[in-house]
């Protein structure tokens, strides 16, 4: 039943996460509420390996989702279900394909999808500044603004950025390496 439950979630996903693999970090917050499968610091979790491993984005964070929740049979239904609603569009599209192209109700349809997308994407990105940059659990508890902010990943976030508009020649994947050893190091000197 979790692996019909699985698919179904990630459907859906797939059906209306229009934008890619950030816009499925919605659906996943969603997700967390609705079924406990996993935390928000998992989904945390779940983009930075999807962000920094190979593949679309939203196909492995259903894999890490589905696989957590119900291992890889759970991994693998979550994936198809998260593919399926694209592989249906795409194939009736490619049937139609000419008078879609042409047609007026499409265009102005993928023209107001556009802004949705948008919303999403920054959504999904505000969730992640949010869980990367800031301690909210702590700062509640304590009621001290310095631990409301997590100073190694706010110093590691500006210099990466400042880094990456400096030197775009240089590919993300060193950026992705030297942010994961940075981590690595900071951890042993308990700095995160």
């Amino acid at each position: 039943m979790i692996y019909l439950l699985l698919f179904f979630e990630f459907f859906k996903t797939g059906l209306f996460s229009i934008g890619g693999g950030l816009a499925t970090i919605p659906f996943l917050y969603d997700m967390a509420d609705k079924t406990g499968w996993f935390t928000y610091a998992q989904i945390a979790d779940m983009i930075a390996i999807s962000e920094s491993t190979p593949g679309p984005l939203g196909a492995k964070m259903a894999v890490f989702a589905g696989f957590q929740t119900a291992g890889v049979p759970g991994g693998i239904a979550a994936v198809i279900g998260l593919i399926l609603p694209s592989v249906i569009i795409i194939l009736t599209i490619a049937k139609f394909l000419k008078e879609f192209r042409e047609n007026r109700y499409v265009c102005d349809t993928l023209y107001g999808l556009r802004p949705a997308s948008t919303a999403l994407i920054a959504a999904a990105c505000a969730s992640v500044i949010k869980i990367s940059l800031f301690d909210i659990e702590l700062f509640n508890k304590t009621g001290k603004l310095s631990d409301l902010f997590i100073f190694f990943s706010i110093a590691l976030a500006v210099a990466v950025f400042l880094l990456t508009n400096k030197f775009k020649k240089i590919h993300p994947i060193v950026f992705i390496a030297v942010s994961g050893v940075a981590g690595i190091i900071a951890g042993e000197a308990g700095l995160i």
